[in-house]
């Protein structure tokens, strides 16, 4: 099992507004490395909303590196690599927003959802969501903390090719219907 897990938080309901990303690297099954940095958006503008969430706060992240200065740390463990997030519509369009208000080119690497995949594995679950997941792997986590966030996100592929006998990454996509998207 190889692949990289990513989580955002962002400030507001705009994507560009990232405050926070992780990264947690898998290879051949275990975790190697991991990255996560508060950010500095480009607002200060935050939602009570957000911050309730995540409990990060603009006078937390005001001297915080900016997306550009993260960028050429955070693409070296994204760079055709397979990207996982947990619901990575958000985290895709996060990333998105962010390159694109910064005026970064679009890395190349293929992503995954691992909503899809706990669906697919685990289909009576109550739901899907991370801390209930956590729960069913028996993980303790601070939910909404980017890096606890992606931890648990990168278990779910390890877990779930135990559970469907998949000894590697393709073999847990075959068995499971899903297949990887180019971001």
């Amino acid at each position: 099992m190889n692949y990289v897990s990513i989580d955002f938080e962002t400030a507001n309901r705009f994507p560009n507004s990232a405050c926070s990303v992780a990264v947690v690297v898998i290879r051949n099954g275990r975790m190697v490395d991991s990255y996560s940095t508060l950010i500095k958006p480009p607002s200060l503008n935050f939602d009570p909303g957000n911050i309730a969430i995540h409990k990060i706060t603009p006078n937390m992240v005001e001297n915080s590196p900016t997306f550009p200065e993260i960028w050429p740390e955070l693409s070296k463990y994204l760079l055709n690599q397979v990207v996982l997030a947990h619901n990575a519509a958000f985290d895709m369009k996060v990333l998105k927003e962010c390159l694109n208000y910064y005026g970064i080119p679009h890395p190349n690497f293929m992503t995954l959802c691992t909503v899809k995949l706990a669906r697919k594995v685990w289909p009576k679950l109550p739901n899907h969501k991370l801390n209930t997941m956590a729960d069913f792997f028996q993980i303790k986590f601070k939910h909404h903390d980017a890096l606890d966030d992606a931890k648990v996100c990168a278990k779910i592929p390890l877990v779930a090719g135990r559970t469907l006998e998949a000894s590697n990454f393709m073999e847990l996509l075959l068995k499971s219907g899903l297949s990887t998207k180019p971001f």
